[in-house]
Order: structure tokens, then sequence, then C-alpha cells
């Protein structure tokens, strides 16, 4: 199939748990990669490596395994801020996660500082969001008096861009948005709703958990008009460990924002009446960090990087439209999203009529094939087509046709299982 990743069975074979079998002794198709994605064997090795022979806390102890457990956690952030194109290694802050990441920018803006939101002020959404870019700014215009507007999107699953006039306006004092969808897969024009934003002089943040892994970044490639202020990401979606998420912040942005949390590291100095804080990155990075994570994310990254993230993208497009075309075929199923893989990117929600979501994934589970079923953390989306749960199939860079194949015959089988047809 044309724009699948060369050796892509070779590429399989990096990551051991694809190997593996069901109890049953069915190959097991992993299809569930928006949830998390399976890690290759260079992370495992790398973050074994780091705990068997450089394991210490970092920016503490002056003895060699802390010296190089400090070097290998920046080394981390180095190889972070070349993966997305930062402009300065120093903006990209180490969290615990992306909600973490989310929230640290919600609840700074509502401290005292320059970009303090207070009443009056707007903040933008959209009803796509995961619900870590959405209860956030609840939080934070109910603690500042600000209101929360958002975008909706059609019936396609495409944002109503008539509505930017609208919302963005000098009221406006942040936009915030998914770059691609976790549950109906949108990719959005990040550099036209980042231009119009900034036209209001809003400050624009974007959850990039869905896109980092499957959508080339560069950040500083990008105009600064069209740059976003705040970008954020996870670990765990990108072929990385869990417990560590990434913050690329713009530098201006982040040295006018007060620290979120306060404790080691983050402070320059300390006594009993006052305290100043450390730069830029450390400033946001109260107490001990994700040191292995930060190894194993490194490592993440730079197989990515190796793969080449275009490469990545060209074939999330084709199995995705290979998916699209095979779950069309299935009678009584509806994609809940857009319809041209084009537009989207590789995690697919349906609704199988007469089926509820838990049973399609149970059933599907017996057969070998790993989905999500639920609201992907995504109400306010599902509610938009009158449902309050779906299933979800996910596909990633180690998905083959065939695991497509076994997905669009376990439906098949589904229906014949619960009499629908």
């Amino acid at each position: 199939m044309e724009g699948l990743l060369p050796d892509l069975e070779v590429v399989r074979k990096d990551f051991p748990i694809l190997s593996r079998t069901t109890p049953d002794g069915r190959p097991l198709v992993y299809l569930d990669s928006a949830n998390t994605s399976q890690k290759p064997q260079v992370v495992i090795d790398a973050m074994v490596d780091h705990l068997e022979r450089h394991n210490a806390n970092v920016a503490r102890a002056m003895h060699l395994l802390g010296a190089e457990a400090t070097e290998a956690f920046e080394g981390g952030r180095d190889k972070v801020a070349s993966f997305i194109g930062a402009p300065e290694r120093d903006e990209v802050i180490f969290t615990k996660n992306a909600s973490e990441a989310l929230n640290l920018v919600a609840n700074t803006l509502a401290l005292p500082g320059p970009r303090q939101v207070g009443p009056g002020d707007v903040v933008v959404t959209t009803e796509m969001e995961h619900h870590s870019n959405i209860v956030p700014w609840q939080m934070l215009t109910q603690r500042t008096g600000a209101d929360l507007r958002w975008f909706t999107f059609d019936d396609r699953g495409l944002l109503d861009l008539s509505q930017v006039e609208e919302l963005i306006t000098e009221r406006t004092k942040v936009v915030t948005f998914t770059w691609v969808s976790n549950m109906l897969g949108t990719i959005n024009p990040v550099a036209e709703l980042t231009r119009r934003a900034h036209e209001v002089g809003a400050i624009v943040v974007v959850d990039a958990s869905q896109a980092a892994p499957q959508l080339p970044i560069d950040l500083a490639a990008m105009a600064p008009e069209e740059r976003p202020d705040v970008v954020v990401f996870t670990g765990h979606k990108v072929v990385g460990p869990t417990g560590i998420g990434v913050l690329w912040g713009r530098r201006g942005l982040l040295e006018e924002l007060p620290p979120f949390l306060g404790g080691g590291e983050m402070i320059e100095t300390v006594t009993m009446e006052r305290s100043t804080y450390a730069g830029l990155p450390h400033k946001f990075e109260a107490g001990t960090p994700p040191i292995v994570e930060s190894v194993g994310l490194g490592a993440a990254v730079d197989y990515l990087a190796a793969l080449d993230m275009e490469a990545v993208h060209r074939h999330e497009q084709a199995i995705t439209a290979y998916a699209l075309d095979g779950l069309a075929g299935v009678p009584g199923l509806k994609v809940l999203g857009p319809l041209d893989a084009g537009l989207r990117g590789g995690a697919i929600s349906f609704e199988l009529d007469g089926v509820h979501p838990h049973d399609v994934a149970q059933v599907l589970d017996v057969r070998g094939v790993a989905v999500r079923a639920g609201h992907h953390c995504a109400r306010p989306a599902h509610a938009k087509f009158g449902v309050q749960s779906s299933t979800r199939m996910s596909s990633y860079l180690y998905t083959t046709p065939a695991e497509i194949d076994a997905l669009v015959e376990a439906l098949h089988y589904t229906r014949s299982y619960f009499k629908v047809d």
C-alpha cells in the first residue's frame, strides 16, 4: 500500500509487545494508540540502563552519579526541544502529563501579573476538546469572573470558523484548542486561529497530545504571528513513558507568568520573609522531576526522528484512509468525525447501530482486537451527536492493513453475534 512506512515489519519488531498473543492464541491487534502508544525496545533499554547504572537525583549532588543523572535528564530536554523545533531549549518545561501542563497555564493566568485574567475578559476554547482542555479553563473563569466561550463544530466534525469574528475579540485573553481531536480525529487550522488570536493580543494555548505523535512540528519554522504561545503534549503517546509531559512556551510569556508550584529547585533564594525564583525552565519544575522518564522520552523522540515524522504522518494518513474505507463497508456503522483522511488523524470514533460501544469493545477484545469504548474524556463532543459514548479505534506507526482487516472482520462478527443483521 502506498504511503506505509518502509520496512514496516522491521519497525514492528522494535516493539516487543506486538509479538505477544492473547490467552487463546490470537495475535494481538492493538488499535488503542490514541489512548497510549506502545514502547520500542530502545526506550525500554534506555530507562533500564539509567536505573541500573546512572540513578541519582539531579541538580543536587556533586558526585559522579548525580552529574550523570543531571546530564541525562537535561539531555532529554535537548532532544525534546529538537523534536518540536523549539526556538530555545529552556522554553521546554517538564510536567507529569499534558493535563498538568494545561493546568499550569490556566492556574498561573489567575494569579497577579501582567497576564492575569479578570472580570470582563474572555477565554475561548472549542467543544471538541479533551476534558483536560475544558475543565482547567472553567476553573479559571469561575475563579476570576472571566467568561468562557467556545467554537462549535459541524456534522462533519470541523470547527465552525464563521464564528471567528464573534468569538475572538478585543476582550479575548486566551484562545485554546486541540491541534488534533482525540475523539473526532479532526486536524484544526493552528496557523489560522493563532494568527487571528494574536491580532487581538490573545495568548494561544494548543493541546498537541494527539498531534505530536503523528504530525511533524517545527515551532521555529512557523511565522511568529502563526506560532502558538504554548504547546503541550504527553510522553506516553509518542512511544515514551507515562509520568512525563511537555510544555513548550514562548520565553517572553513564561517569564511573565508566576510559578505554578513552590518547592525545591524552583527557587533562587529563600529567606523566612520572601523567596526569589529560578530562571527558565526550573522556575516551573518544583521538586524532584521525572528523571528516568526524561531519559525514556529522549530516546522516544530520537526514535521518531530517525523514522522521520513526515513518513510517520504519511503512514497514518494511508492507514486512516484504509480504515475509513473498511468501516464504510460495515452495515449500521457511523463514523463520528471527518470522512476524509486528509482532514484527520488516526483516531476514528464510531457507533454501531443496535450495539452498545462497551459491548462492541468487549467482543472485539475476545477476537484479539484492542479498542477503546466510552466518552474518551470528550463528553461535549459526544453530546453534539446526541450520544454519551462511542467505540474508538486508533492506529499508529506500527499499524498494518492486516490489522485493519481484522478489525473490520471482528465488527461484522459483532453484528452477527448481537443479531443486528
